[in-house]
């Protein structure tokens, strides 16, 4: 019987508006953190002014992956980058707000339409 991974896709590019969007899909634990790690501080050698995660496919998170985040929210805070989270699901935002780690982040609700 094989034994299913969890897979995190990740994504980056550069938005119009200059930022450097992290998307995310799939789950964000024990199993897919370092590569998450990875990705985000590539991206913070650019030295964006600000790093979004896109968290809109992010379908579970662990306690593990809520470290990570903090984590990587101290690494850009030195890194004099602004890390925003956007697109939170139901899941996540409660997440934070039961953990009382929401105040702990920059967090876009919904992603501004491109005129």
């Amino acid at each position: 019987m094989d034994v299913v991974r969890p897979e995190l896709d990740i994504a980056v590019r550069q938005d119009a508006s200059g930022e450097t969007v992290v998307a995310l899909r799939g789950e964000i634990d024990i199993g897919t953190v370092s590569r998450l790690t990875d990705a985000v501080e590539a991206a913070l050698a650019e030295a964006p002014d600000r790093l979004v995660l896109d968290m809109a496919k992010v379908t579970f998170c662990d306690s593990q992956g809520l470290g990570t985040l903090v984590v990587l929210n101290r690494a850009a805070t030195r890194a004099r980058t602004n890390l925003i989270l956007m697109n939170l699901g139901d899941f996540l935002s409660r997440l934070l707000n039961v953990t009382g780690l929401r105040q702990a982040f920059l967090i876009r609700e919904e992603r501004e339409s491109p005129e």
